[in-house]
């Protein structure tokens, strides 16, 4: 299932003017939003997810939030840079803007490879 429009549309009355000047557009089904180089957040089947790093991805976890996934033939792939927002953040407009600020943070810091 891809993003719907209302959706997106809603995610970006959500975000306003508070993030900025953001780069846009659809791929493989969902829906990218980007700062300056990097993409912070995106939408899938109608979830939002931001981006996370080493240092934000236990917030996530510990509120049992899951990281984007998607099936192959052999398996599911779990994409640990892409965790999804809670929902309580869509009834918090500001407190929505500062987990999507530390997400652009997130996506210029990277993640640390664990062997």
């Amino acid at each position: 299932m891809s993003a719907s429009p209302e959706f997106i549309e809603y995610i970006k009355e959500l975000f306003g003017a508070s993030l900025g000047v953001l780069k846009e557009g659809k791929f493989f089904g969902g829906f990218a939003f980007k700062s300056g180089s990097k993409q912070f957040a995106m939408i899938m089947d109608n979830t939002l997810y931001f981006c996370v790093n080493d240092k934000t991805r236990p917030k996530y976890e510990a509120l049992g939030m899951e990281p984007f996934s998607y099936a192959t033939k052999k398996r599911r792939v779990n994409v640990k840079k892409y965790y999804s927002a809670p929902e309580d953040l869509f009834e918090d407009n500001e407190k929505l803007i500062v987990w999507a600020k530390e997400a652009i943070e997130s996506a210029y810091t990277g993640i640390e490879r664990v062997a």
